[in-house]
């Protein structure tokens, strides 16, 4: 059993390195503590699964909410909720020429470059202030604050 809870800890760790979201870590956790306990009672499968659980649930009630606050806060970003993350609402600036979706551009969002196309499809320049306002897959559909004030249509700022 011992080498199921480490090939299981271990699987737990790559899934964490794909999605950082900080549950898969302490569920990793909780597996490695189940190894020690299988390797110094090795038929103690009851055991084993309790100190699994204990320690995963411990991590992810006690302590990710600090880990997940303290990485977000390094890297000078927020912690946004919702179905696409809270991106739509968001403002950020246009890295390149925005287009239609013949001619997306780039946005830089939450430290990531992301995909744009101009809501009305005609060309926003680079550097210009622009809020998302919706999401297609990984393409941000895009408008100049200008148009939407012309438009009276409310923003909502980026925290």
């Amino acid at each position: 059993m011992l080498v199921v809870w480490v090939v299981l800890g271990i699987a737990l760790v790559a899934v964490e390195l794909h999605h950082l979201a900080f549950f898969a870590s302490f569920a990793a956790l909780g597996a490695f503590a189940a190894a020690i306990v299988a390797a110094i009672a090795p038929g103690a499968y009851p055991a084993q699964a309790a100190v699994a659980v204990a320690t995963g649930a411990a991590g992810i009630v006690g302590v990710r909410p600090f880990v997940s606050r303290a990485v977000t806060h390094r890297r000078g970003e927020r912690v946004a909720h919702g179905v696409h993350g809270g991106l739509v609402g968001s403002e950020v600036i246009a890295l390149d020429r925005i287009g239609g979706a013949a001619e997306p551009g780039h946005v830089r969002l939450a430290g990531e470059r992301w995909l744009a196309v101009a809501g009305d499809g005609r060309p926003i320049a680079p550097g210009t202030t622009v809020t998302v306002t919706a999401v297609s897959g990984t393409t941000l559909t895009v408008w100049p604050l200008d148009a939407l004030d012309a438009l009276d249509v409310p923003s909502v700022p980026f925290d």
